[in-house]
């Protein structure tokens, strides 16, 4: 029986190995935030393994919400400009915004969503990432808290997809190039 595994050129990071980064990167976020516990705001739909798993590590009284933004429309190359497609549900006036990407390629949707929020006047918007690729920037961001930086590799599992699959997988590998090349 096939199994979404077969799609995979290899496993990149095992669960075991992203379970225990999730908690150390818990542990430092409830240390720094002490006293001033952040509003976790969740950008969809990639993140939200990452950040489930995320706010049960962190050991303060925190607000969530959820936030979706694209910078693609119809396409599958990158338009260039960001658009909100969900936005915030809760007044972030005087709040600390801790951001909660799953992956960060070029950086423009989190530099379009960090301004965003300070805008409306955020105290401050800290970013964390479960995944960054830093080969593939093209905004001056470096963020905050980051689980493992990752070769430029076409990434799913824990969230991370391909054409809306794989989400659901337990571990992140690296696609296999005959499932997304074409011919």
């Amino acid at each position: 029986m096939k199994t979404m595994y077969d799609d995979l050129e290899s496993i990149l990071l095992p669960a075991e190995k992203i379970a225990e980064r999730v908690k150390q990167i818990g542990e430092k976020i409830s240390a720094d935030f002490a006293g001033n516990p952040p509003l976790i705001v969740c950008i969809l739909k990639g993140s939200v393994v990452f950040f489930a798993d995320l706010i049960r590590a962190i050991d303060l009284p925190i607000q969530i919400d959820f936030m979706a933004a694209t910078s693609y429309g119809s396409g599958t190359v990158s338009s260039g400009e960001v658009a909100v497609v969900k936005d915030l549900a809760i007044d972030i006036t005087g709040k600390n915004i801790l951001l909660v990407e799953d992956i960060i390629d070029s950086g423009r949707t989190l530099v379009y969503l960090k301004k965003l929020l300070l805008s409306r006047n955020a105290a401050s918007v800290s970013i964390v990432t479960l995944l960054d690729k830093p080969s593939r920037r093209t905004e001056k961001l470096v963020p905050d808290y980051c689980g493992f930086t990752i070769p430029d590799a076409f990434v799913v599992g824990y969230g991370l997809d391909y054409a809306e699959k794989y989400r659901n997988m337990k571990d992140i590998g690296i696609l296999a190039p005959r499932i997304y090349e074409k011919g």
